[in-house]
């Protein structure tokens, strides 16, 4: 590796045992791959070089045991940082950090953190403190995961009290959608019973008024036949001749004729003749026997 960039440059000539010594080498950029290649390399020392930052599969070299990136210029730290499971020795010093990713927590074997002449955080810098020993070195690997652990519960915790907002916040919008489509079921539920009472209302009216013309109809057809029927010039009955009736007749005829006979013998000088005179007698006879029968007597004052 070339001088920047690492290129053309044999690192396993430079491995010593599980040792590999890249500082000094004017490095812009960590060579990855190379290093992956190389599992043995478990300490590392990437000391007194130009790098800006480490780049993401940079956290895939998970055999580190120990790492030297003292004297960059390094601004931030990959955000899983915290995959290097491994790592117990890291020298950060002098170099452009101001905080460490979340995922610094995760370093649970680090043993030793040398943070020194870093624009830190008040915070951070704070419990980081100084690394003039091998103890205050330990001291502040400890106390800075101690620190990143809370930062991470913290937001761990802040992170589950989002989601759970979320989901109330969903279930409240279930909630209300539901709401809103049961009252909407209730109002076409309401709608439909309101057409159906609609529709019932018109079929009744519609049969009422039906009904009703057909009794107009027989109305108006009665009125129409009965000036038709008396239209018609009533003709007395005609009677059929039979014997009984001829004979009614002539006995009629006979009894007026004896009638207009007594008058004439009653009121007219003939009633001196002889005839007269025994038709009177008769007339006389018959009257005083018809007056003696009560029965007779009743049906003449009846009839009278």
């Amino acid at each position: 590796m070339s001088r920047g960039s690492g290129k053309g440059l044999s690192l396993k000539d430079k491995l010593d045992g599980n040792e590999l010594d890249l500082s000094l080498c004017d490095l812009n950029e960590v060579p990855v791959r190379e290093l992956a290649a190389l599992p043995k390399a478990t300490v590392l020392d990437l000391s007194c070089n130009n790098l800006i930052s480490l780049p993401s599969d940079f956290c895939s070299l998970m055999h580190l045991v120990k790492l030297d990136l003292s004297k960059n210029r390094l601004q931030q730290l990959p955000l899983d940082f915290g995959r290097l499971v491994n790592l117990q020795h890291l020298d950060l010093l002098n170099n452009r950090l101001v905080t460490l990713p979340v995922s610094f927590a995760q370093l649970k074997n680090l043993k030793w953190l040398d943070l020194k002449d870093n624009p830190l955080d008040p915070v951070l810098a704070k419990v980081a403190g100084d690394c003039l020993d091998e103890k205050q070195c330990k001291q502040a690997a400890v106390k800075v995961l101690q620190h990143m652990k809370a930062i991470q519960s913290e937001q761990d915790r802040q992170r589950q009290q989002k989601l759970q907002a979320e989901r109330e916040m969903e279930k409240k919008r279930e909630a209300e959608q539901r709401a809103k489509e049961a009252q909407e079921r209730e109002l076409r539920k309401r709608e439909k019973a309101e057409e159906k009472e609609r529709r019932r209302r018109e079929y009744d009216a519609q049969k009422a008024a039906k009904q009703e013309m057909e009794k107009k109809t027989k109305k108006e057809t009665g009125h129409t036949r009965k000036p038709a029927s008396s239209s018609r010039p009533t003709q007395p009955p005609r009677y059929k001749p039979s014997w009984s009736r001829l004979v009614l007749r002539v006995l009629l005829f006979v009894l007026f004729c004896i009638l207009c006979t007594l008058a004439a013998c009653k009121l007219t000088e003939l009633q001196h003749q002889p005839l007269c005179v025994s038709m009177n007698t008769l007339y006389e006879d018959v009257v005083a026997a018809l007056q003696n029968h009560k029965t007779l007597q009743n049906m003449l004052q009846h009839n009278s």
